[in-house]
């Protein structure tokens, strides 16, 4: 067979031009408009109506390539696949998505999820690559936020995780990737990942955890909760003392939903320490960003520990952490005492390289 042959039998297998650099074997194919049965092979490639499928019935052993067409998968998962990569058929057209939260209680009983437990997209293993799809929580944040405080269907635990790096993950890639929720949407907790080209939206503490993420090109959008003061916090790293780097984001872009949402109105983010563990004192660095009006002169702001032993309450404060600023540009790069640059020095140890530590993501496969 000819290359381009072999090029055009992939087009009618697949429905949908591929790029030379995407011409490749699926291991599977999701499609949610599929009326055959699971499993069944369309043009040689195993199709199924949902992921979830599709990864119960990968073939063990090395890598695995999973094509997803445009649809919406409503869908709660768990990755515990090593060398696993989702290509979506478009960003905006893929979606997968679910809406608990972490005040929903446990299938079965026994209290609540919890935030860790809240997620849309759980990854439990090394060498994870997502391309060209959408990961959402879709709890309305926004709607149950505006309801009475004494409205029985009013959620109080609102944290609602779209995508969690959990502890086995390291070496996740993301390229042209859309995380979309409102309070705790990204939680990068452990090992190295890099979001290139992504977008990430969320308001309170939309990015947060322990683990080390470079945000490369990416666009960075708060969400607006209708406060004319207190519209969120971009981050809210939980890093080790141990671990040199947390959070860097560079080359991207810090918006704001609306044109409407109030000038002034988001921090950079806050000092989380999880479980109140003194150690984790968290990083997170922006260096050669652009930043709309919604980033204040403030920058960082403080974040509650619980209370100490006389019932008074503890909170961190971002001068103990480590978060600074480089070269930022735009209305919401706001000089301040508050916000600490880099200086040349400095800013040349926070390269995608040194804080990815020895690991080069692999390129996008179109």
């Amino acid at each position: 067979m000819t290359r381009t042959a072999f090029r055009l039998a992939l087009v009618v297998a697949l429905g949908a031009p591929l790029a030379p650099a995407a011409a490749q074997r699926w291991t599977a194919r999701v499609d949610a408009a599929f009326a055959g049965s699971d499993g069944a092979r369309v043009g040689g490639v195993p199709t199924y109506r949902t992921l979830g499928a599709a990864l119960a019935r990968l073939p063990a052993g090395g890598p695995a390539s999973v094509f997803l067409r445009n649809g919406r998968y409503r869908e709660k998962l768990i990755v515990r696949r090593p060398r696993l990569t989702l290509v979506g058929e478009s960003r905006d057209g893929v979606v997968l998505t679910w809406d608990d939260v972490a005040g929903t209680p446990r299938p079965g009983g026994g209290g609540t999820l919890g935030t860790f437990g809240s997620y849309t997209l759980r990854l439990a293993a090394p060498d994870f690559q997502a391309e060209h799809l959408t990961v959402e929580n879709a709890f309305d944040y926004v709607a149950n936020m505006r309801k009475a405080s004494d409205d029985p269907t009013k959620v109080q635990a609102a944290q609602a995780v779209a995508l969690t790096l959990d502890s086995a993950s390291d070496r996740a890639s993301f390229d042209d990737v859309r995380v979309t929720g409102h309070q705790d949407t990204l939680y990068p907790n452990a090992g190295r990942a890099y979001f290139h080209r992504c977008v990430v939206a969320g308001s309170v503490d939309f990015i947060f955890g322990a683990g080390v993420a470079v945000f490369d090109d990416c666009d960075i959008v708060s969400r607006d909760r209708g406060s004319a003061t207190n519209n969120g916090y971009v981050a809210a790293p939980s890093t080790p003392l141990r671990h040199a780097y947390g959070f860097l984001f560079v080359h991207s872009r810090l918006t704001k939903e609306t044109p409407a949402m109030a000038p002034n109105s988001v921090v950079l983010g806050r000092p989380w320490h999880a479980g109140g563990d003194p150690q984790a004192v968290g990083s997170a660095v922006f260096v050669d960003c652009w930043m709309d009006d919604h980033i204040g002169a403030k920058g960082w702001d403080r974040m509650g520990m619980g209370t100490d032993s006389a019932g008074n309450r503890v909170f961190a404060e971002p001068n103990a952490s480590r978060f600074y600023e480089y070269h930022s540009t735009g209305p919401g790069a706001v000089a301040s005492p508050r916000r600490v640059q880099l200086t040349d020095a400095d800013a040349a140890r926070y390269t995608v390289a040194r804080v990815l530590d020895g690991w080069t993501p692999p390129p996008s496969s179109r």
